[in-house]
């Protein structure tokens, strides 16, 4: 199965663009299915794709604002989703808004950058930022999340639909506990996981709770929902942009880079880079139509 995903203002999956691909494919090629008219669409095939035809899809497909998954149709609807928060359920990094407050933005954004990019280990990371932001008061905290904090679209919509079909969901942050727990709020996630601050007469100390939720955490936590649900690896899908999200995204059935680095979309099973987070039910087969908001 190959599913095409594009923003529905763009209409990139044309007939002219199915021909050519029905083309490529020949025999193998069953049938489409709109899962979302203009936007989501699934090609239905007889056996997988070789390698060769793959890549002329590719030719095809990339110079255009598609997103796509060449998957197995069976166990598509997955049982857990584990998701990061910071530039993927929201479309900010917390500690580079918190450090903007702080009116040290740049300097704490290029460690986040390193980090990111898998140049500098992140539990150093953290520990060098959050020894920046030493003095902020609890209330500012807060001030930053109401002014500067959002979701990112669909992400309400991810959650709520695979609740409703019952999966089990978990925000695994590295980011703050300060943070999660009022994304929780707002999403629905199950549970929530992530870095606790600590403070001192009602001001950030400059340190983080140890041991700090890292990259392998968020690969202990999925097994952790796994075994706890009776599931296997192969029936979760996870859902990250950074180097720290790595290790759960290539140890998932689903391992999704959302807008990610390069070097996070280039190890992750599919990357979505064009579409919203309602991407990720498209991909498990989802409908529009059967979407909870």
């Amino acid at each position: 199965m190959i599913t095409l995903i594009t923003p529905k203002s763009k209409k990139a999956i044309t007939p002219e663009l199915l021909v050519k691909i029905k083309h490529i494919i020949g025999d193998d090629f069953i049938a489409t299915k709109w899962l979302a008219p203009d936007e989501a669409l699934d090609i239905e095939l007889s056996a997988p794709l070789s390698a060769g035809m793959q890549t002329k899809i590719l030719s095809l497909i990339t110079p255009l604002p598609i997103d796509y998954a060449f998957q197995d149709a069976a166990n598509r609807k997955k049982k857990l989703l584990i998701a990061d928060m910071d530039s993927t359920m929201i479309g900010q990094e917390c500690i580079d808004e918190l450090a903007d407050f702080m009116g040290i933005k740049a300097k704490v954004s290029e460690i986040t950058e390193r980090s990111m990019r898998d140049e500098l280990d992140f539990d150093t990371a953290l520990r060098q930022r959050v020894s920046l932001l030493k003095g902020m008061p609890r209330s500012a905290l807060q001030s930053v999340f109401d002014a500067n904090i959002s979701l990112n679209h669909g992400a309400r919509t991810l959650v709520q639909t695979m609740q409703a079909n019952g999966a089990y969901t978990a925000l695994v942050s590295g980011g703050f506990t300060f943070f999660t727990e009022q994304v929780q709020k707002q999403t629905g996630f199950d549970t929530i996981r992530a870095n606790i601050l600590n403070f001192e007469q009602d001001k950030l100390d400059g340190s983080v709770a140890e041991p700090i939720l890292g990259r392998q955490a968020k690969l202990d936590a999925m097994n952790e929902f796994c075994a706890m649900r009776g599931i296997k690896l192969s029936d979760a899908l996870a859902v990250g942009d950074g180097a720290n999200d790595l290790a759960m995204l290539t140890h998932a059935g689903l391992g999704v880079a959302y807008h990610a680095k390069p070097i996070v979309a280039k190890q992750a099973k599919v990357a979505i880079n064009h579409g919203d987070l309602t991407s990720l039910l498209y991909l498990q087969g989802y409908k529009s139509s059967e979407f909870k908001h």
